[in-house]
């Protein structure tokens, strides 16, 4: 098993930043790809950015449209990622789940360990 947990969530004003890292532990082996999905209240989950470990090859990353420029994920080594967020705006508030698992995917349901989440909340 694999135990993922978030931390840096907060409460942050319009056009500020956040920095959210997720550790793993356990099973790490299974920790390829990590990323980032959220949920808002009322709304379904949805992806948010995803990497692979890729030391001593090319740097992969993909992102949602809707953060695209303004989020940053970042793979420090294989049992951690960040994800940097800057500008953020009140549609940014949601609940942020870090997720692992052996395809670097934008679908969630690809995903095989969730961390419990951590809270952001941005207000205008």
């Amino acid at each position: 098993q694999v135990q993922l947990v978030e931390s840096g969530g907060g409460l942050v004003q319009a056009g500020g930043s956040l920095r959210l890292s997720c550790g793993a532990s356990g099973r790490t082996a299974r920790t390829y790809a990590m990323g980032w999905f959220r949920q808002a209240p009322g709304k379904e989950r949805e992806f948010v950015a995803v990497t692979r470990w890729s030391a001593g090859s090319t740097y992969y990353a993909d992102y949602a449209d809707s953060v695209k420029g303004r989020f940053a994920i970042s793979r420090d080594n294989a049992n951690t990622v960040s994800l940097q967020m800057n500008s953020l705006k009140p549609e940014d508030t949601a609940t942020y789940y870090c997720a692992a698992g052996l395809i670097a995917t934008t679908a969630g349901s690809e995903m095989d360990y969730w961390g419990k989440g951590t809270l952001v909340t941005v207000s205008s």
